[in-house]
């Protein structure tokens, strides 16, 4: 077997693969001999067909099946063994380029294009200062965030009239239609809230539909996916639901934060700005993340294979995209790939390895999310997680969930190295600049 390489450009190739009969002939003969074993032919006992008829109804596929592993062997080999940085996968020349006569050929010769990553380095000292940030939680923060709890803890009330913001329950009627149904206040217009505002129970309004919701989904869900309806509608209303304020109590403190957490305001108030501070905290830390990755691609410049990544991209989706579908994220598709041909430098580099502990473990924290179970557990749940993490990791049927996590734990990995490299300078900052660095 002969491989060669040859370049058009620094980051164009075709790789041309000639198989010479001594290739292929021994496991094709092998092969053979092993259908001629187990052929199970009219006239014939098992193991006493002719060998030459066997050759007749099955030589070509044996063939082909036999060159197609060599090739599948040979290709991923070579490029292994010669470090070729490839982008996307070899695209085999189209059979008519290069046709093969399967009946008589001895020779074979195979041709694949190839789509190469131009040369890179990966220099943090190269990389401008990266902006961290540490974010000044106050006691504005503390109030909105109580405020907050308090609306989403409180009882539901069954009040007398309405307010914005109430849930109204009744009956819609248009001419013979009628529809027992809901309202949310967030689906009404702000303009025609009046028109519900003081109302009480039992009383009728008569309102537009378009002119009082917001958009036609808002119509559709109020009236029962009703089509067709347009025009003034009659409802009454039967019941009115609004989310109670729950009071700043021990009972509070207890749902929010765990029974017998803290035992006064001031202590809650103080427990509440540590969760602030942490939250925000990990929004910074993944900030960074993002921002290191940022920077990267903004200062390290990698060549692709642009024409042969189109042909590629076309091809690997089966048809299911068109050209111009292509064209309009092609920036974002090339951003992809230098950002993982970066990415696969820095683990290189610093020789990232991952081991089955490691996506064992990321495997079971993934479950005692799943469980709501992020405080330490006894040791039965403990063996319980782990059984329930190794039977999702060896799991036959989805051979896929391993090298998901395993992928989780590698990019974690990466990552940290990437932040651990990067340039970086602190900068003290209050919550609101810091909605707006992110743009939040």
């Amino acid at each position: 077997m002969n491989i060669s390489l040859e370049k058009s450009t620094p980051v164009n190739a075709r790789l041309v693969v000639s198989i010479s009969e001594a290739d292929y002939k021994p496991q094709v003969d092998k092969n053979l001999k092993d259908y001629r074993k187990r052929a199970n032919i009219k006239g014939f006992r098992p193991g006493m067909v002719p060998m030459q008829m066997v050759q007749k109804m099955f030589g070509k596929s044996i063939l082909i099946d036999e060159i197609n592993s060599v090739l599948g062997k040979a290709v991923p080999n070579y490029i292994k063994e010669n470090n070729l940085s490839l982008v996307g996968d070899p695209m085999p020349l189209n059979e008519f380029e290069n046709p093969i006569d399967w009946d008589t050929q001895t020779e074979f010769s195979f041709s694949y294009d190839l789509g190469l990553a131009g040369e890179f380095t990966v220099d943090f000292e190269k990389i401008p200062t990266i902006s961290t940030y540490e974010i000044e939680a106050t006691e504005k923060e503390v109030e909105e965030t109580i405020e907050n709890l308090k609306q989403n803890s409180g009882e539901q009330i069954h009040p007398d009239s309405v307010e914005d913001g109430d849930m109204l329950f009744g009956v819609f009627t248009q001419g013979e239609w009628t529809e027992k149904s809901a309202i949310p206040f967030k689906a009404i217009k702000d303009e025609a809230k009046a028109t519900f505002i003081g109302a009480t129970i039992g009383a009728t309004l008569t309102f537009d539909l378009q002119a009082t919701f917001v958009d036609e989904k808002s119509i559709e869900l109020a009236t029962g996916n009703k089509t067709g309806l347009t025009g003034e509608v009659t409802f009454t209303i039967e019941d009115i639901t609004r989310n109670g304020v729950a009071e700043l109590n021990q009972a509070f403190f207890d749902k929010v934060l765990g029974e017998g957490k803290v035992s006064s305001e001031e202590e809650f108030r103080k427990e509440i700005l540590e969760i602030i501070k942490s939250n925000y905290k990990r929004e910074a830390e993944y900030l960074l993340r993002i921002d290191s990755e940022k920077a990267l691609l903004e200062n390290i410049a990698i060549e692709l294979p642009e024409d042969f990544l189109r042909k590629w991209l076309i091809q690997v989706n089966e048809g299911k995209f068109t050209p111009e579908q292509i064209d309009a994220d092609f920036e974002n598709v090339k951003k992809d790939i230098r950002l993982n041909l970066i990415k696969n430098e820095v683990a290189t580099q610093n020789e990232i390895k991952v081991e089955y502990p490691e996506v064992l473990e990321r495997t079971k924290e993934m479950i005692r999310g799943q469980f709501g179970m992020y405080a330490p557990a006894d040791n039965s749940m403990d063996e319980m997680i782990e059984r329930i993490a190794n039977g999702y990791l060896t799991d036959k049927n989805k051979q896929d969930n391993f090298m998901k996590m395993f992928n989780e734990v590698y990019a974690a990995k990466v990552s940290d190295v990437i932040v651990s490299k990067v340039k970086t300078e602190s900068k003290n900052i209050t919550v609101d600049e810091f909605k707006q660095v992110v743009g939040a």
